[in-house]
């Protein structure tokens, strides 16, 4: 077994398909196959259950793929630390990050690290906190800036708490205010319009939660956005939303107001594998999340602070 037969079954395995597969690796059909089954028979068991359709994972290919993929991550971290070592070429950093952070805390993390760092590659992925875990965990991420509720995790990532920080109500500033105090109660909110987001966000379940708990509906006027429609829905007046302090950050078309206690909050993390030492490069990327979060924490005021 070696990693170029792990490289060719780990493409089979993502595309389904051998020709596809070897488009994509620059290599003719036969000689993939060739790579496919020295591998299988190296391990003693077919890997891929071939038909005219296309190819799928045996119960031993499902076995192998992550396997492959952690193998295939680590000999490439180690490879590009060397190269960085001596000079020989530019380093890389693969970013992921929730749809609330990417609008907020991550653009200005990588305008800060880019500006500073030019020849570093840059990679993001934009997913839920779950989907980020699951692509860190299988090699695809260097780093994943995750939210939590509840503040648990996967013992196989280190996870390094950043900020805390409220879900605010947030309306129109072309309109009038929803309340004239500083913080409006979760029954009040109820009875307000509400543009809430797709049900693949961790937030949606965390305010769908202290509604339930609380005993009440709702009214939602629409559902299913994702952030960004979802702030300039509310800038447009078609209703509030409960979204993270962050996002108000240069978003003058937006007014805010605390929700009254119990407050809800979020937990803003840093994961990374915790088997895989970081790169050169990766570790510059972890200091410029850290004080780009240290300077979000202190123009956010009350709504937001650095986790102890």
């Amino acid at each position: 077994m070696n990693f170029e037969q792990l490289r060719s079954f780990v493409e089979v395995a993502r595309f389904g398909n051998f020709t596809r597969a070897a488009e994509e690796l620059y290599l003719a059909q036969p000689s993939l196959s060739r790579q496919i089954a020295a591998l299988e028979q190296s391990l003693g068991a077919e890997l891929f259950h071939r038909a005219r359709g296309g190819s799928t994972l045996t119960v031993a290919g499902e076995a192998l793929l992550p396997l492959a993929r952690r193998m295939l991550a680590d000999a490439e971290s180690v490879r590009r630390e060397l190269a960085e070592l001596a000079g020989l070429e530019r380093g890389r950093v693969r970013l992921g990050a929730t749809p609330t952070l990417c609008i907020s805390l991550v653009a200005e993390v990588l305008s800060v690290f880019h500006a500073e760092h030019p020849a570093i590659e840059l990679h993001l992925s934009e997913q839920g906190s779950r989907a980020l875990l699951d692509e860190l965990g299988s090699g695809e991420l260097d780093l994943a800036l995750i939210t939590t509720s509840d503040g648990t995790t996967p013992e196989r990532f280190t996870v390094t708490p950043l900020l805390v920080e409220e879900l605010v109500v947030v309306s129109s500033a072309a309109a009038a205010p929803v309340t004239t105090d500083d913080s409006i109660g979760l029954a009040d909110v109820a009875r307000l319009p509400q543009i809430v987001f797709s049900s693949t966000y961790d937030l949606r379940g965390t305010t769908d939660a202290a509604f339930r708990a609380a005993e009440l509906a709702p009214e939602v006027v629409l559902e299913g956005a994702e952030m960004d429609a979802v702030l300039r829905f509310v800038e447009r007046g078609l209703g509030v939303a409960i979204v993270p302090a962050m996002v108000l950050i240069d978003r003058p078309g937006l007014r805010s107001v605390r929700l009254a206690a119990p407050t809800l909050t979020r937990t803003i993390s840093l994961a990374r594998p915790a088997d895989v030492a970081p790169t050169s490069a990766v570790d510059v990327m972890q200091g410029t999340i850290a004080a780009t979060a240290t300077a979000f924490a202190a123009r956010a005021g009350e709504t937001m602070r650095l986790a102890h």
